[in-house]
């Protein structure tokens, strides 16, 4: 069975540091691109930052680009997402997602994965 756990959300400071964890099972993270999207209550969901295959390339939403980071351990087939200096607006349920495939290079746009986790609350308190 192929499936995507979230992790590690919670309350956070605003200007604080959280860290995510997107462990996958049926697949590898090593072979596999993974994002990292979040969606606020009244909002669509957006992406945050993907990490390819492809020479573990990153790209980061400008939202994010400076305060949070991606990366994986491929030994323990998670990907992670750290958050530093978050603000209220981060608030938001935040997934992670794949595509099943030979896909090597990620994309920051939802229609480009086919595969979600269940998503993990995270609240930043001003």
């Amino acid at each position: 069975q192929v499936d995507l756990v979230e992790s590690g959300g919670g309350l956070v400071q605003s200007g604080g540091s959280l860290r995510l964890s997107c462990t996958a099972s049926g697949l590898s993270v090593g072979t596999h691109y993974i994002g990292w999207f979040r969606q606020a209550p009244d909002g669509e969901r957006e992406a945050v930052a993907c990490i390819s295959t492809s020479n573990s390339g990153v790209k980061i939403s400008d939202s994010a680009r400076g305060r949070f980071a991606i990366s994986r351990d491929i030994g323990k087939n998670v990907v992670y997402l750290e958050m530093r200096n978050p603000k209220p607006e981060d608030t938001g349920i935040y997934y992670c997602a794949s595509r099943l495939g030979p896909y090597r290079e990620c994309v920051l746009r939802p229609n480009g994965y086919d595969l979600w986790g269940q998503g993990s609350q995270v609240t930043v308190l001003s």
